[in-house]
């Protein structure tokens, strides 16, 4: 038998998402495993991932030693570099197609040090 205080949330419009494991709302969520960090080592890293793209393929540079709205600015002139799209997640600068000689070149212009990861 519950009490009156102890009720379990069914469904609510009024304050959105809510986590499965703790049922506090997905902003205020502390059970969430938190993202791994890039190491910082120094050494921006330029790989080329398709998994989960559909057989579509993105250049990814991590390592950046940069937060915020100076990561975008960087993700932008990269984007604009190699005349194609992409974005900023978790830290990671997205973009679309395969760019890497391009990447490390405009990175190694900007004064990084830089190494191609992965095959």
């Amino acid at each position: 038998m519950r009490k009156s205080g102890d009720s379990t949330l069914v469904y609510s419009t009024e304050t959105g998402g809510r986590c499965p494991d703790c049922g506090q709302q997905l902003k205020k969520c502390r059970c969430a495993p938190k993202r791994q960090d890039v190491p910082n080592d120094g050494v921006v890293r330029v790989s080329r991932q398709t998994k989960g793209r559909k057989g579509s393929g993105v250049s990814l540079v991590s390592g950046v030693p940069l937060v915020g709205a100076e990561l975008k600015k960087l993700a932008k002139e990269l984007k604009q570099n190699c005349g194609t799209g992409g974005t900023v997640k978790d830290g990671i600068i997205e973009i679309q197609g395969d760019h890497r000689q391009a990447l490390v070149e405009c990175l190694k212009k900007k004064g990084f040090t830089v190494k191609l990861a992965g095959g």
